[in-house]
């Protein structure tokens, strides 16, 4: 009998003592070939000898040979679905004895779906004004503006200074430098401790000073910290922006004036609102099937999401100059602040791999071959080289499982009644 708690299982196994003994005669069978004692021909040694010299070999024989195929019958007999590795512990067996074990292990949920094919979700058709068009043209005069040196004289509000600077105290892990960074005095991006201090300063005059970063900076490991820098102003430079003329807009593509070029940025603008509309609409869309099904997940499920994330996050720093290994983390508070969506991300899984299945939504060949291409070409490395690492790693398979899921989820949008967001969202 199985003690069942959620989607875990526990049994309490008992494997007879005849069992026991005749698995028993057939390890020391095996022991007999094996083992070389003076006074006996190879294969001759009598059975209770080796018994009584070699129990430990015997007993363990035993155990690795019984434990894993009483584990396989219990799974096929009670038909269970299992996530993950089954857990063998409290092993109880001495010689004339049964052989007795705890099991316990996971299954995947049994839940009926609910009907996800009558679902609203808020979705908001995309709008562009032209005055969006006007400031994305904007934008792109602003990349193509020309950084125009100036002759010395003191740095003021306005001004583009480009420094040399390098964090003296403050910062944890790699401290910055930066041989030639341009900031825009006066502009609400630049942090005013770096305007204050620039400002009165002329090309090649130094200074340290302190900036305090806010609580909210983007960069973690810089956000709520007072930096010390020293800093070197190199220059004082003026910003031209290029005109808006039928010549910027032939720079840009193939278009032949700026009439075409707005187009194009109109086009371009809708199609991201609309992306963003859709990704809104289909991760409400998730929330609400997570809400409509009620079920236990597999505490393996959300531990292995939860490490996912906080690895994820880890990178990230890493990939900001900082060490992970300079930070003290908590591992297992960590997962525990992330458990909750770590716990609502499995159950969306679990109920969007049940409606693929029972939709017959699957990964195609050429779907699968596309994805793996524009990794190909993100990396810069060949397709089969990509291909390649990406079976070995068994990462293949978890691409063709994520493009299964994203079309599913697209499906159910597709099916969803859309509903205009309220006026004040």
């Amino acid at each position: 009998m199985a003690l069942v708690e959620g989607c875990k299982h526990r049994f309490e196994i008992t494997v007879p003592v005849a069992e026991v003994e005749q698995e028993t005669a057939r390890v020391v069978e095996s022991l007999r070939a094996k083992v070389r004692l003076p006074g006996f021909r190879p294969g001759k040694v009598p059975a209770a000898m080796i018994r009584a010299k070699f129990p430990d070999d015997v007993r363990q024989g035993v155990i690795e040979a019984l434990i894993p195929k009483r584990v396989r019958s219990t799974i096929e007999q009670e038909r269970l679905a299992v996530v993950g590795e089954p857990h063998v512990k409290d092993v109880r067996f001495h010689a004339g004895e049964p052989l007795q074990f705890t099991l316990e292990l996971e299954t995947f949920p049994e839940f009926e779906l609910g009907d996800y094919l009558n679902t609203t979700v808020t979705y908001r058709e995309p709008v562009v004004a032209e005055e969006d068009v006007d400031q994305r043209l904007e934008a792109l005069r602003d990349q193509k503006a020309q950084y125009v040196n100036i002759d010395p004289r003191p740095a003021a509000e306005g001004d583009y200074a480009v420094v040399s600077l390098e964090s003296r105290a403050g910062v944890e892990g790699k401290p910055i430098r930066q041989d030639e960074l341009v900031l825009h005095l006066g502009d609400p991006d630049t942090l005013a401790d770096f305007t204050r201090n620039i400002a009165g300063m002329t090309p090649d005059d130094e200074k340290d000073f302190d900036v305090a970063y806010p609580e909210d900076y983007a960069e973690e490991r810089l956000s709520g910290k007072t930096v010390r820098f020293h800093l070197r102003l190199k220059a004082i430079r003026r910003k031209e922006l290029p005109e808006l003329n039928d010549e910027f807009a032939g720079e840009l593509g193939d278009y032949k004036n700026v009439e075409e070029l707005r187009d194009a940025v109109r086009n371009m603008l809708i199609a991201d609102r609309e992306a963003r509309a859709r990704q809104d609409s289909k991760d409400e869309l998730v929330d609400r099937l997570v809400e409509m099904h009620d079920f236990p997940v597999p505490e393996s499920m959300v531990e292995r999401q939860a490490e996912a994330s906080i690895e994820t996050r880890l990178r990230e720093l890493a990939a900001q100059g900082i060490d992970p290994r300079m930070i003290k983390l908590d591992w297992e508070k960590a997962k525990e602040t992330q458990r909750e969506r770590a716990r609502r991300f499995v159950k969306g899984s679990l109920i969007l791999e049940r409606i693929a299945e029972r939709e017959s939504i699957e990964t195609m060949v050429d779907e699968l071959d596309r994805e793996v291409q524009r990794i190909a070409r993100q990396r810069g490395e060949p397709v089969p080289a990509v291909r390649r690492e990406l079976e070995q790693e068994g990462h293949l398979r978890t691409l063709a499982h994520r493009i299964r899921i994203d079309k599913t989820v697209t499906f159910l949008f597709e099916k969803a009644r859309k509903s205009a967001p309220a006026e004040n969202t």
